[in-house]
């Protein structure tokens, strides 16, 4: 028998990890009736390669998928694209009694969970169908430069939980509803031509902005909408004292009080949150009667105000990439 060279051996030891990470699925097929890859959401999630260099992309076919469905922080570059919000659905019920671990319940009922960095979703409805019973999440983004189009996300109290300490969420034609703080949290997200439903008389945002952060949410070219006979409702109060919300252009029911923002029970708020506004239009728009420490802004100091701004550019521009929130 020949004699293999130590030296090959040795080259051959090196290379076997590239060997074993050289072809993976890119492309991956969910369908409840057994024909595609796999019947369950997470099921193919959870067979993804981690950290892969390619992105992945699970399409999932039209059903009602009851899971719970956790993009894990490993799972980076990833996108699930469904059919249609119509027709492609992931609903859970989980809520804070039935979850019952304390007082940081909430953050465990969401219906998906978001950690992986450069998510993507199309054309899914996400749901928290507990009803009217408390704190119940039906998505929670943890991740940056992650990115939902449309989307429906259907819920009631705290409907879309947005965090992570410097993340950022980027949402375009987008249907969220809820009842009360059903958009909160402290990331940096911005919100392209969506739709804002009120189900009650509540508040719609509250964001927890950290100290010194630059952007808070940021909704534009919004409708903000709401049940029949919903009665007066806010657009947002500081979960923590430094929130920040602006709404740029967007066309305003008359469900929205006039005085707008609420201070949460805390006057020393009013000096350390940032409440804007630029052009609002509708029933809605009060300008002259908001709150007097909210803003409208100027048009020059709103039209600096852009997705560019917000997000942050593709990080190399001499290769004519598409900034990370727009359509790949």
């Amino acid at each position: 028998m020949k004699r293999i060279s130590p030296n090959v051996i040795f080259v051959f030891l090196l290379l076997i990890p590239f060997l074993g990470n050289a072809q993976y699925a890119t492309k991956i097929h969910v369908a409840q009736d057994g024909s595609g890859d796999f019947s369950s959401i997470q099921d193919a999630i959870d067979a993804t390669k981690s950290f892969p260099d390619k992105p992945i992309t699970i399409f999932i076919a039209p059903g009602t998928y009851r899971e719970k469905v956790k993009v894990h922080a490993w799972n980076t570059n990833l996108t699930l694209f469904g059919e249609s919000p119509e027709n492609t659905h992931i609903v859970w019920d989980d809520y804070f009694d039935k979850i019952d671990r304390d007082r940081n319940s909430t953050f465990f009922t969401w219906t998906m969970l978001v950690e992986g960095n450069n998510f993507r979703a199309e054309n899914l409805t996400i749901e928290n169908a507990a009803g009217r019973v408390g704190q119940a999440i039906a998505l929670s983004v943890t991740a940056d430069r992650a990115v939902f189009k449309n989307c429906r996300l259907l819920g009631n109290q705290d409907t879309l939980y947005l965090s992570g300490h410097n993340s950022r969420q980027y949402f375009e034609d987008c249907y969220i509803e809820g009842t009360t703080d059903f958009i909160f949290g402290r990331a940096t997200a911005w919100f392209e031509n969506c739709t804002i439903h009120s189900k009650e008389a509540s508040f719609i945002t509250a964001a927890s902005t950290t100290k010194g952060k630059k952007y808070g949410f940021v909704f534009r070219h919004c409708s903000l909408s709401a049940n029949a006979g919903v009665g007066p409702t806010y657009l947002g109060r500081p979960w923590r004292s430094y929130a920040q919300t602006i709404f740029l252009e967007c066309k305003m029911g008359g469900h929205i009080r006039p005085e707008g923002w609420d201070n949460w029970s805390g006057t020393e708020n009013e000096s350390t949150v940032y409440y804007a506004e630029y052009k609002s239009a509708g029933p809605g728009a009060a300008p002259q009667s908001r709150v007097s420490w909210s803003h409208q802004l100027k048009p020059r100091k709103a039209k600096m105000i852009t997705p560019q701004k917000v997000l942050g550019t593709c990080p190399d521009k001499e290769k004519k990439q598409p900034d990370w929130w727009a359509r790949q």
